[in-house]
């Protein structure tokens, strides 16, 4: 049998250290996103005034950085198995550096950040005062989402991202180019997009920076993709937003409870 040629060994190496490098990058997210939230408790202590004005492009490029953040902490584990497949092919050098398709990847969630950003400014305080009002709007929000989570869309997504094998099989064409590997990470993304749009409406809802609700949200999203019975917890997630939504709806002031 033939000896492996320094690149083959170089990228096998590489695939090697993927895992441990996410992982890491996931845990940073985590810890940069504890400190934006504690930044965030700090700043509603001191009052609202610091977030308007002239300091309204900060806000939003800290905001960036801290979503930015937080879509590594929550799905950077999730996304390993595709991203291991597709390294192995790049340890051969048949397709272009795992970087590229990565990029394409963080360029759908990172544009997510602006709608998201919008969303975080008009919630934010009346999540924190247990407005009746954003109640009755989160309550809403977790009905939709327990609708979708029993979608045939929110089905057809998830199978994508649970199946990374024939993800790659149906769309993963020109990707020894770099515009090809970035166009093909960009379209995973989308159906990454797809299976958890709502479970980030249902964070958003319930305070986008609230480390607990982000726990839960990435725990679902992790279940859901990587475990043998993730279509199940879908299916057991969408029955418990259902309830809690329907609670909320009756007792919208019972958000303060929960933020």
């Amino acid at each position: 049998m033939a000896e492996p040629d320094a690149a083959t060994k170089s990228g096998t190496v590489d695939a090697q250290w993927l895992a441990p490098v996410l992982l890491l990058l996931a845990g940073l997210g985590w810890w940069w996103s504890a400190v934006t939230a504690g930044d965030m408790d700090a700043d509603m202590g001191m009052g609202s005034e610091m977030d308007m004005g002239g300091n309204a492009a900060m806000s939003f490029g800290a905001f960036v950085v801290a979503w930015v953040a937080m879509m590594g902490a929550m799905m950077l584990p999730a996304v390993l198995p595709v991203v291991r497949l597709y390294a192995r092919a790049a340890a051969r050098g048949t397709v272009a550096p795992v970087a590229v398709f990565l990029a394409g990847y963080a360029a759908v969630w990172s544009a997510m950040g602006l709608p998201v950003y919008f969303l975080w400014r008009e919630l934010d305080e009346p999540l924190a005062e247990g407005s009746a009002t954003v109640g009755r709007v989160a309550g809403g929000v977790l009905v939709a989402a327990a609708i979708y989570q029993l979608s045939p869309l929110k089905s057809v997504c998830l199978r994508h991202c649970r199946s990374p094998l024939s993800f790659f099989m149906q769309h993963g064409t020109n990707l020894q180019r770099p515009a090809g590997a970035l166009r093909v990470g960009a379209h995973h993304g989308l159906y990454c997009l797809g299976c958890c749009w709502m479970l980030m409406a249902v964070l958003i809802a319930l305070g986008t920076m609230e480390l607990r609700w982000m726990a839960v949200v990435a725990a679902i999203i992790l279940l859901e993709k990587v475990s043998p019975i993730g279509e199940r917890v879908a299916v057991v997630a969408g029955v418990a937003f259902l309830a809690a939504g329907a609670f909320l709806l009756l007792d919208p002031t019972a958000i303060a409870d929960l933020t």
